[in-house]
Formats: structure tokens, C-alpha cells, sequence
């Protein structure tokens, strides 16, 4: 039995869905059960993170986890480790490529804790998710141009499946333990890039309007400067490009354009 946190999310879905294709039984927390939506034959029981004391009860028989930690901080990230450590072998987090850069960061935090505590641990780092692109959403919608910040800056995005088609084979395969895999998309293209294709699938143009940073600061309260520096850094530099996803799966990742159709109807 495989024990899914985060099950409800962009990622997680499709790890219960990838878990039970290989017939896995899977446990899933949700806060709600009743509003979970999720397929036929999962167990879903009720709870979340801020309460790890209840995660005890869910546990038994498990033999692996299946971590999203989604929090802005650590704090509290060994407590919930030691509970999952002691009652199953195998902890599979969803990290972030920036743990390896920001040891102060939630991600780098959580890492420590299950290196700490847990039997078997895989790591796995994505680059930007392809799922960010939604926040330009309304303004396709709207108006079918994207107004944001560095146009230019290279990424590899991900798909959502390819990050839990990796998550499924940690899960139910031995041979993962130790691994800190970064997964990234096939190709780099540039954030106006990355706008023309969601148009070209939407059959109509989506333009690129650049904004300066302090624009998009000002509209954004709260937005880090941290982001906003990567996002800078890949107009110089673009986003590394793994081979990850193939090497774990036998299939290629999928690239950008095979996201914005899955997810077109998104920004009709």
C-alpha cells in the first residue's frame, strides 16, 4: 500500500492514478474526503499536516510515501518526518531543482529532515512546472496578451506526468533510494515563447507585452525578489535540460506545446 500526501494537487492526481495502473492499493489525506474527487478504489481518509499526530492511524501497512510539503517554511517538517519514518521504509518527497541552491529554502529543509530520519528516501527536483504558465490564464482569456517579466528567460518545463511518472516508479520499484533526480522538460523555450504556443494551440496569436520588474513587483505585492532574480538569470543563462525523466521511465518528457493542449481548455 502506497500512502499519498498531497494527493489532491497537480502532481499528486496523477500519482495515484499512475499507482494504481500497477494495481498498487493507495491511501490518500485529504482534508475533506468528501470533496477529494478521486478515482474509484482509493482509500481516503481525512487529515493534513498541521496535524501529525493523526497521520499515526492512517499509516498502518504502508510501504511507501508519497510527500508534497506545502508549506512556505520547514517548520515543523521533523515531526511529520519521524511519524512517516516510523511507520513505513520508503519516502518519496517532491522537492524543487532549488534545494541544491537555497539551503535556507522549505524544500532544502524538508530534505534534511527525511535524510535524517527516513530508511530510503528519493528526492525529486523539477524545474519550473509548466502548470506556472496558468497564472496568464485570465489574461489570454481576456485580452490574448501576456503582460509579464522577462520575456526572454529560457526554461524547461515540466509536465505535471512526467514528475509523477518518475514519483510512481520511486514508489513501487527498488534501485531509487538515495537518488536526487532533477527532472526537466525535453527543450528550453523563452517565456514569450511559451505564450505563442498556448495561442498557437488556442488557434488564435497571444502576444508578449514585456513588463519591467517593478511593475510586476508592484502588482504582485509579496512576490519575492528571489523569483524574480531566477527569472533574470535565464534570460543570460537557460534552464539545465535532464534527460532524467527518460532514463526512469523509458519515455521521453513531454514537451511544452503536448502540456498547453492537455491543458487548453484552461484558457478558452
Amino acid at each position: 500500500m502506497i500512502f499519498v500526501i498531497g494527493a489532491t494537487g497537480k502532481v499528486g492526481r496523477h500519482v495515484v492514478s499512475g499507482l494504481l495502473e500497477r494495481d498498487a492499493a493507495v491511501r490518500a489525506l485529504a482534508r475533506d474526503p468528501n470533496t477529494a474527487d478521486l478515482p474509484r478504489g482509493v482509500d481516503v481518509v481525512p487529515g493534513d499536516l498541521t496535524d501529525p499526530g493523526g497521520l499515526a492511524d492512517h499509516l498502518g501497512g504502508a510501504e511507501a510515501v508519497f510527500v508534497v510539503w506545502p508549506f512556505l517554511t520547514g517548520h515543523g517538517a521533523d515531526e511529520v518526518v519521524d511519524i512517516l519514518a516510523r511507520h513505513t521504509r520508503r519516502i518519496v518527497y517532491l522537492s524543487a531543482e532549488a534545494a541544491a541552491k537555497r539551503p535556507d529554502s522549505s524544500w532544502a529543509s524538508v530534505e534534511r529532515a527525511i535524510e535524517r530520519s527516513a530508511t530510503e528516501w528519493t528526492f525529486l527536483r523539477p524545474t519550473g512546472f509548466a502548470a506556472n504558465t496558468l497564472m496568464w490564464a485570465d489574461q489570454i482569456r481576456q485580452s490574448g496578451v501576456v503582460r509579464w517579466v522577462y520575456g526572454q528567460a529560457s526554461r524547461s518545463l515540466i509536465h505535471e506526468r512526467d514528475i509523477a511518472a518518475v514519483a510512481v516508479r520511486a514508489l513501487t520499484e527498488d534501485g531509487h533510494a538515495g537518488a536526487r533526480y532533477v527532472l526537466t522538460g525535453p527543450d528550453t523555450l523563452t517565456q514569450a515563447e511559451q505564450a505563442h504556443a498556448i495561442g498557437d494551440v488556442l488557434g488564435r496569436d497571444v502576444r508578449w507585452e514585456e513588463l519591467s520588474r517593478e511593475e510586476v513587483r508592484d502588482q504582485l505585492a509579496g512576490l519575492p525578489d528571489g523569483a524574480l532574480d531566477t527569472w533574470a538569470s535565464f534570460v543570460e543563462t537557460p534552464e539545465l535540460i535532464t534527460s532524467t525523466v527518460e532514463e526512469i521511465t523509458g519515455m521521453p518528457a513531454r514537451p511544452f506545446d503536448e502540456w498547453a493542449r492537455d491543458h487548453a481548455d484552461d484558457f478558452r
